[in-house]
């Protein structure tokens, strides 16, 4: 037997033997619950009719002890399932926290965490009564096939009232399927709207636009409350009627076993055991009514996660690659930002050589920070590569790469943890490495002055540290560990004289090194120390060369908005 292809299925394919266990402890679970109807049978016909109370304590002493063996056994089942959510969560958390960023790249940053809920909601509809009734289900004509045997009229009233509740499950099926799946698309787009709303919470409060954020969430709450009503009340009004129906038709048995007994074609005790047998093979079907807007969803978590997989493959393991020297070549790079059409690098060559400090300059919007991206690896080339010590930047190993490359991008974004963690990247914290990154990025000394010094817990958005701190501390991140390839978009943006001072002794240090440094500035500063200036204009290299050169030549014929001037504008 072949494994299936979809990832998902495979992953449940895995588990098959625990599912197959489950399966057998509802065979011996079924069996036993034959029992209450078999001792009512024996009570009535054995006992009342001897009078023995030996026979009575004896039946009751077994029937004990069997229904002690049954809820083991029922106990086990359901420790079976909890083993085999935990294992399925174990087979993909992992691949999902990965496929999340993956996702976040190729989309600019528009990912969700709605596929980690949606494994939540499989994980806890495998641990649910409703996935018992599946397993139950299978076991009905065994009870109708008793049933007749008791009595064809019992085993007719069975078959009727099973095709009856059935009918009602494919009708709460169709009934409820759209307006579910609606509402649970409306529910995942309203959580991620909110979600980025409130990462622009400053913004959203210092403009008075709560209110109308606010509007524009009830009109899409409304909307899903709107849909999960009426599909709650079509599925309650089906799950009322199965209700119903099952107790309505046990004490119709009972009546019809009470005009058979009465006609001497069974006994009393086939009259009580038939309505209590009856009643047990309706019970899943009346459970899988009841439990059905939880299959229905993991149904549809289920389908969202097999596409999603689907769409972002495993990456293959890729042989480890020799530390890089820091080399740079890219050899008509074309870059296209995620979700755009539109060339924002357009067919660009260079080379950068181990050990260049490089200055990387333009007009707002002229496309440096994609080029950033694109040597980094964040992005892909449309066409064209992006090559790092001679091998394309795809080739590399990302979790064995980023210890060999330092970045600091534009918008300092921080980690839920201590400033020690965030500066060791989350590794393992060495702290003489920590501290002589801290002191490189001039930052020791702000951090010692902290509540709790390295060991403050900061929030994602640097909590208690001003922007210029992040910025600080965000460089001594990216110069941990002495990556061999240094790229910092805008890192003086947010620093004061003190701070622009330390950017620069830590950047002739990094120099002094041998690190292959990137900086993208609009600060004059900072060219004082490089070797080379690149201007871009429009997506395109316009200049490249020596420092001395590529200032003459912009001195000669200046590009609007491409070189800092001395009073650290632009001009």
């Amino acid at each position: 037997m072949y494994p299936p292809k979809s990832e998902l299925a495979r992953a449940i394919h895995y588990c098959r033997h625990s599912f197959q266990s489950t399966a057998v402890f509802s065979l011996f679970i079924n069996l036993l619950m034959l029992l209450p109807a078999i001792y009512m049978m024996q009570v009535y016909d054995r006992v009342l009719s001897s009078g023995s109370t030996s026979t009575l304590m004896m039946l009751t002493l077994l029937a004990v002890f069997l229904f002690g063996v049954l809820g083991a056994l029922e106990w086990i089942r359901s420790q079976i399932l909890i083993r085999v959510s935990t294992r399925f969560d174990w087979l993909l958390n992992e691949r999902l926290y990965h496929l999340l960023f993956r996702q976040a790249l190729q989309s600019g940053g528009k990912s969700s965490v709605q596929p980690l809920s949606d494994l939540l909601v499989l994980r806890q509809f495998l641990t649910g009564n409703g996935l018992f009734a599946f397993f139950d289900a299978p076991w009905l004509p065994v009870y109708i096939g008793l049933l007749f045997l008791f009595h064809p009229s019992f085993g007719a009233v069975a078959i009727f009232s099973a095709i009856f509740l059935i009918i009602l499950a494919i009708w709460n099926e169709r009934a409820t399927h759209d307006e579910l799946e609606q509402a649970n698309k409306v529910s995942v787009e309203n959580s991620n709207i909110t979600a980025r709303n409130l990462r622009n919470a400053e913004v959203a409060h210092a403009l008075g636009m709560v209110p109308n954020l606010l509007a524009r969430w009830q009109t899409k709450q409304q909307q899903l409350i709107l849909l999960q009503a009426v599909a709650s009340e079509k599925a309650g009004l089906i799950a009322a009627l199965s209700k119903t129906y099952r107790i309505t038709i046990q004490s119709l048995v009972l009546g019809l076993g009470a005009w058979l007994a009465i006609d001497k074609q069974i006994s009393p005790g086939v009259m009580i055991g038939g309505s209590i047998l009856l009643g047990r093979a309706l019970a899943p079907i009346d459970l899988m009514i009841a439990s059905w807007k939880q299959f229905l969803s993991a149904r549809t978590a289920y389908d969202r996660l097999d596409t999603l997989l689907g769409q972002f493959p495993v990456e293959p393991e890729r042989m480890p690659l020799p530390k890089p020297k820091g080399a740079v070549r890219a050899e008509q790079a074309v870059v296209v930002p995620p979700g755009s059409k539109v060339a924002v690098i357009k067919a660009i060559s260079f080379t950068i050589q181990p050990g260049t400090f490089v200055a990387l300059i333009g007009a707002s919007a002229s496309g440096k920070s994609s080029l950033a991206r694109a040597m980094l690896g964040i992005w892909p080339v449309a066409n064209g590569v992006m090559r790092l010590d001679g091998a394309n930047v795809s080739q590399y190993d990302r979790d064995l790469m980023g210890q060999y490359i330092g970045y600091l991008p534009q918008d300092i974004e921080l980690f839920d943890g201590t400033i020690a963690e965030n500066v060791a990247r989350f590794g393992e914290v060495d702290s003489n490495k920590v501290v002589a990154a801290a002191q490189l990025a001039g930052v020791h000394e702000m951090i010692l002055q902290l509540p709790q010094g390295y060991d403050t817990e900061i929030g994602g958005a640097g909590g208690i540290l001003s922007a210029g701190q992040r910025q600080r501390v965000g460089l001594a991140r990216a110069i941990y560990g002495e990556p061999v390839l240094i790229i910092l978009d805008e890192p003086n943006s947010n620093l004061d004289d003190v701070g622009e001072q330390a950017l620069a002794k830590a950047l002739a240090q990094l120099k002094q090194r041998g690190a292959t440094i990137i900086v993208i500035t609009h600060r004059v500063g900072i060219l004082n120390l490089v070797d080379r200036i690149m201007v871009l204009n429009e997506g395109a290299l316009l200049l490249d060369g020596p420092r001395d050169e590529v200032l003459a030549k912009l001195s000669q014929r200046p590009i609007q908005q491409a070189i800092p001037t001395q009073q650290g504008g632009v001009l």
